[in-house]
């Protein structure tokens, strides 16, 4: 399992963990979040998207499809496209994108590692998010084992909805873990992500244990988890695991609307808006009273 299909390999993060970073987005993920910004990443195949409102009809898509004319057709694009990239090749308007290819370990290395110098120099190193990285856990091991070979930082970025034995695997070859929590309500959790919040909160009980540098990042969303009793059952929860060393508070943002349509799908959120100050400070401080360090993305100042 030395290749993996990569969706991108995002240079001059400073977002993903201490310092500058590469993070390197693989290409699967077992939940479908309503509000998710790379819904691309879902997936496990490579897919193409798909800028309708740049298309010039020229014809050519059609000309090289396997399918045929039947690609104009939304439905049966995806249903039927395999993701051969040849429309993407031909199209004179770049309408369309191929999301996702296979690299092997050695490939992401070679990018990863032309900006080394800027790692050192700030801290900074390499994060495996996606999708979700424990979807392909040889492949993310092989990764980490070529960084700690490298001596690079590790950051693993992981909803943990994955088999603790893939979870454990990577633990040692992981210097930082970026942990996403989305709401503790089960029904409501499975509702919006389509899977139960069981295995994420067990899989993070047991990482606590063995692991010590954990920060966990948890989205804002109004309407949906922002409630009182949501923010404060999450600070009850967090405050008594040991090895957190900090919350990442993440304001919603609908940046992946268009990436939704691009895909064919409809976005369930178009009403929701953005947390504005107030809110965000509020929920900040709720937590910080929990004796839980806080950041809120976006902002320079821990609150």
């Amino acid at each position: 399992m030395d290749v993996g299909v990569v969706l991108n390999i995002q240079r001059f993060c400073t977002h993903d963990g201490p310092g500058i970073r590469t993070t390197v987005f693989l290409k699967g993920c077992p939940l479908s979040c309503w509000w998710c910004h790379n819904p691309e990443s879902q997936q496990h195949q490579p897919q193409v998207l798909v800028a309708e409102n740049r298309c010039i009809e020229c014809g050519e898509c059609a000309r090289v499809c396997p399918e045929g004319e039947r690609i104009y057709d939304r439905e049966f694009r995806q249903r039927h496209c395999v993701a051969c990239g040849k429309c993407v090749d031909v199209c004179p308007a770049e309408a369309r994108q191929l999301a996702g290819r296979a690299m092997g370990v050695e490939q992401v290395m070679e990018a990863v590692l032309r900006d080394r110098m800027f790692y050192e120099e700030s801290g900074g190193g390499v994060t495996i998010s996606g999708g979700e990285p424990l979807t392909k856990a040889l492949f993310l091991i092989k990764l980490l084992q070529a960084c700690r070979q490298t001596h690079l930082h590790t950051t693993v970025d992981t909803c943990g909805f994955a088999p603790w034995e893939h979870l454990e695997a990577v633990t040692p070859l992981t210097d930082l873990f970026l942990y996403d929590l989305k709401l503790f309500d089960d029904e409501r959790h499975a509702y919006y992500t389509g899977v139960s919040n069981a295995l994420i909160l067990e899989n993070l009980r047991k990482l606590c244990q063995v692991h010590g540098r954990i920060w966990i990042r948890m989205p804002l969303i109004p309407g949906i988890n922002d409630a009182a009793a949501d923010l404060q059952q999450a600070a009850d929860f967090i405050a008594d695991l040991p090895g957190v060393e900090r919350l990442d508070l993440l304001p919603y943002h609908a940046h992946g609307k268009g990436k939704f349509a691009r895909l064919g799908l409809e976005y369930a959120l178009e009403h929701v808006k953005p947390a504005g100050p107030a809110m965000l400070a509020e929920a900040a401080e709720r937590f910080r009273r929990c004796g839980i360090a806080v950041h809120v993305a976006g902002e320079e100042r821990k609150l």
